[in-house]
Formats: C-alpha cells, sequence, structure tokens
C-alpha cells in the first residue's frame, strides 16, 4: 500500500508565499514523475508543475516564474514552493505520483489535498 500526504497549504494574502510538501511512503520501489495539481471550485483539475525522476520540471503557464516544484529522492518527497500568490492560485492543490512497488507494474497515486486559499 502507498500514501500521499500532502502538507503546507493554508490561507495567505496577496502576493505571499507558502511552500506545500508530499510525502510518499509505503511499499515503493521506484518514483518516477512527481505532480502537483490543482482544482478550484466549479473548474476542472490543472497540471500545476511537475518533475520527472531526473529532475527535469514542466510548469503551467500560468504559474512559471512564480512556482518552483522540487524533489527529495532520498525522502520520497516533492515540494512546490509558491511565491507573488493571487487570488486566482485559491484552490485544493493534489499531489500526484507514478509509482512502482515491484520494478515491473506502476500505478498513480493522488494525495488527499490540501486547501490553499489566496485572500486579504
Amino acid at each position: 500500500q502507498v500514501q500521499l500526504v500532502e502538507s503546507g497549504g493554508g490561507l495567505v494574502q496577496p502576493g505571499g508565499s507558502l511552500r506545500l510538501s508530499c510525502a510518499a511512503s509505503g511499499s515503493i520501489s521506484k518514483i518516477s514523475t512527481m505532480g502537483w495539481y490543482r482544482q478550484a471550485p466549479g473548474k476542472q483539475r490543472e497540471l500545476v508543475a511537475a518533475i520527472s525522476g531526473g529532475g527535469t520540471t514542466n510548469y503551467a503557464d500560468s504559474v512559471k516564474g512564480r512556482f518552483t516544484i522540487s524533489r527529495d529522492n532520498a525522502k520520497n518527497t516533492v515540494y512546490l514552493q509558491m511565491n507573488s500568490l493571487g487570488p486566482e492560485d485559491t484552490a485544493v492543490y493534489y499531489c500526484n505520483a507514478l509509482i512502482s512497488s515491484d520494478k515491473y507494474n506502476w500505478r498513480d497515486y493522488w494525495g488527499q489535498g490540501t486547501q490553499v486559499t489566496v485572500s486579504s
């Protein structure tokens, strides 16, 4: 069994910063791509940022230059540093990871989500 546990969400004023963390635990042999998605009320879930096992990153245009994704492979953890936050960033943020428990079969896992609210 594999779990992704997120932390770091909360309420922040416009222009502020937050750092999200997501730790994977359980029966893990290898982790490939890890990423963050978000879903605002009434909208579809969208990719925010992703990072490959080799460290290649990919960002949504709306967050480029403001958000930074990183990972600590020794801790099976992915981070999302969010700067210059605006009300448009308000959403539930979900962690995602492609994980193999036996080096052969891969499965997509999701965290439970963490609320980020940007408001004055």
